[in-house]
């Protein structure tokens, strides 16, 4: 796909973000898209605290692969993740709005690296992730939804 064929970052963020069930369904937002990065929040619910009162860690990843979701399909070509790491830094409590900013590294043919700091609303560092993706061929906006 040429530049000049290329969809908008907004129009690729916003197909997406109605097929994304998962993310929407707990409570996450999209706050921000361009091209190679991404910024969405979370609020740490009942429903996610584990046994020793703090955020699972599930949680918390599933908010920084959302993030690294949509950062690494900014071009509209249907991109996955092949490997994904995380290091949690500080627990996440009950209440606290959790911010995931994600910005792509590295692109080059079908491989990619984000990078996603989840961070509290105050700005102190909760987890480090980084994705490495793979593009698998199709449109995110195209009327076919399977590679």
């Amino acid at each position: 796909m040429s530049g000049s064929e290329r969809p908008s970052v907004e129009a690729v963020a916003a197909a997406m973000w109605a097929e994304d069930r998962a993310s929407r369904g707990l409570g996450m937002e999209l706050l921000e898209v361009g091209e190679g990065r991404a910024t969405l929040a979370m609020r740490i619910t009942e429903s996610m605290v584990n046994g020793h009162g703090i955020a699972h860690g599930g949680f918390i990843f599933a908010l920084a692969d959302s993030a690294f979701a949509f950062a690494c399909n900014w071009t509209g070509e249907r991109t996955v993740a092949a490997h994904c790491q995380i290091t949690y830094l500080r627990p996440a409590r009950l209440g606290q709005r959790l911010i995931a900013e994600a910005v792509e590294t590295f692109r080059e043919g079908r491989n990619g690296i984000t990078d996603v700091r989840v961070r509290t609303e105050e700005g102190e560092t909760i987890a480090m992730f980084r994705g490495h993706s793979r593009t698998i061929g199709g449109s995110i906006l195209s009327e076919e939804k399977s590679p």
